[in-house]
């Protein structure tokens, strides 16, 4: 939301997002539209009282939150704007890779890790506590079960990373992992406990997409 009103909002009150931020990683942390408004001056979001009231945000902002409630929503949204580039490089002439934008635009993208099975193991809290080096390798760890070192002595013959051979399922449960790793991190939740709680998540979100019937109809 702070981005977008940095954006398009030119008396967005950046110095008072800068403190909902550092705020918003304690657990008792709350937070209005109606304060956010008042606080911030923003316009992406308006909120109004009475019997025709409620609170309504512009779609990109929309998009976000119903993005960040459920998978299935940020798959249907990827593969509609596969869909419009496809045939947008179609009329244009133009070569377009999906997997190869998204892995350009996420955090950490170019790390060397691919996976052995589309489902990854539930980890063990002994597999767990191993510190790993980088918050990527701990993000592989979740998906894919092993670290960008591993895989890459297993694969030693191999071109690319893991996001040149995910399948869209997991990059969208990619994009989910880190969001909520952010998370995790500024509330202080160690790498070890966060690693398990990333792993449960993506087990769960990879199910779901992959026994879902209507998402299969798209591919």
């Amino acid at each position: 939301m702070g981005l977008w009103e940095q954006f398009h909002n030119p008396g967005f009150n950046s110095i008072e997002f800068d403190g909902i931020k550092i705020m918003s990683g304690s657990n008792s942390f709350s937070l209005t539209p109606k304060r956010w408004i008042e606080t911030t001056n923003a316009k992406g979001i308006v909120s109004k009282t009475g019997r025709y009231g409620g609170t309504h945000a512009h779609k990109d902002i929309a998009f976000e939150f119903a993005s960040w409630l459920s998978a299935e929503f940020k798959f249907y949204l990827i593969k509609e704007f596969q869909r419009l580039k496809a045939d947008e490089s179609e009329r244009l002439n133009l070569n377009w890779n999906l997997q190869r934008t998204l892995a350009k635009v996420n955090y950490r993208i170019h790390t060397d890790a691919i996976k052995e099975n589309l489902l990854p193991k539930e980890l063990t809290q002994k597999e767990a506590s191993v510190v790993y080096a980088s918050e990527a390798d701990l993000l592989n760890m979740a998906l894919f079960g092993k670290t960008a070192a591993t895989w890459r002595r297993q694969n030693s013959n191999a071109e690319g990373n893991i996001r040149d051979h995910a399948t869209i399922e997991q990059l969208v449960v990619l994009t989910n992992l880190e969001s909520l790793n952010a998370v995790l991190i500024s509330q202080g939740i160690a790498a070890t406990d966060r690693l398990l709680q990333l792993n449960k998540i993506a087990i769960q979100q990879l199910k779901t997409l992959l026994n879902n019937t209507s998402l299969k109809q798209l591919k």
